[in-house]
């Protein structure tokens, strides 16, 4: 088999395309994740709240985002949205507004399960020592929630970023975009694609070591028992 990735290595061009994209990826996945993560605190809330329309809605929201594809989220904010409200944003943008609604269904739906791992008897003991409910939440309920729930949000969040090659279909210069566009180039798509299978791989265990990191930082009363 005549592999040849020296044809990738060896113009300038094309490693700084790859690490621009891998750099862009990584910029648009965190601040997905982080929009994301705000929309799903408010989801997540609104439904452990119980208040009976915006409960409906936020349910109707998570159930749509989660039973339908990304590409297909993508190409309705992409193309759908801007016939329907009159706008019109660069492709980045809407790929970012498409991660994050993707984003912040899955959170939430992670949240709430963890709301449930909280027992009665603490917010019970809250209540008696005279905290609101606002408070019993933000104070007692979802700082546990995410503690215990953390493993699964991280792993959602690496997964959610090995999705993100989609936003390719749009022109958007992505760690995919970029190594199609060495492909169409070079010709050499196994080079290309491995290439980027070891990227995407790399980016992957950073992310790991680096929540993991964050975890034992923010949850060391959690991780210790």
């Amino acid at each position: 088999m005549d592999l040849r990735f020296f044809e990738i290595y060896r113009r300038t061009e094309y490693v700084y395309l790859l690490l621009e994209g891998a750099a862009f990826s990584v910029a648009l996945t965190l601040a997905a994740a982080l929009l994301g993560f705000t929309l799903a605190l408010a989801l997540s809330g609104v439904r452990f709240a119980q208040i009976r329309y915006l409960k409906t809605v936020a349910t109707c929201y998570v159930e749509f985002i989660r039973n339908t594809p990304l590409i297909v989220q993508l190409f309705f904010v992409v193309f759908g949205l801007p016939m329907l409200l009159g706008y019109q944003w660069p492709f980045w943008a809407h790929a970012l507004l498409a991660l994050v609604f993707n984003f912040s269904a899955y959170f939430s739906e992670i949240l709430r399960a963890g709301y449930g791992t909280v027992s009665d008897g603490q917010r019970e003991a809250a209540a008696a020592l005279g905290l609101g409910n606002v408070l019993i939440f933000f104070k007692i309920i979802l700082p546990q929630a995410v503690a215990k729930m953390y493993p699964s949000l991280t792993s959602q969040f690496i997964f959610l970023f090995l999705t993100t090659g989609v936003i390719s279909e749009i022109g958007v210069n992505d760690l995919t975009q970029a190594g199609k566009f060495i492909d169409s180039r070079t010709f050499r798509t196994f080079e290309v694609f491995f290439t980027l299978t070891a990227l995407y791989i790399l980016i992957s265990l950073s992310f790991k070591v680096l929540l993991a990191a964050l975890q034992h930082r923010l949850f060391a009363w959690q991780v210790a028992r």
